[in-house]
């Protein structure tokens, strides 16, 4: 529950807990709390990234996908980021 998942070019947070290949409902807008690499920083608004391959959101865009904006300043060595996620398709 509360993880991310990318799903072809759609970015969405799983609203309950499943195995992984399982059918789960998400949520493809609105604020979550998700695993960020923690030597990142990003303030207020900076672009938020999908990092498919360890599964957690990044400031780093190469090889990474636009999911939205973070929702509030994230300082280095936080192990989350609030993020804004905006529900378009990349």
């Amino acid at each position: 529950s509360g993880g991310g998942m990318l799903v072809g070019s759609l970015f969405c947070v799983a609203t309950s807990t499943a195995a992984s290949g399982a059918t789960v409902e998400a949520q493809t807008e609105g604020v979550f709390t998700l695993t960020a690499l923690s030597t990142d920083t990003a303030t207020l608004g900076a672009k938020a990234y999908w990092d498919n391959t360890n599964k957690r959101i990044t400031t780093t865009a190469t090889s990474n996908t636009l999911v939205g904006c973070f929702a509030a300043a994230k300082a280095s060595g936080e192990t989350t980021g609030s993020v804004y996620v905006d529900g378009v398709i990349r």
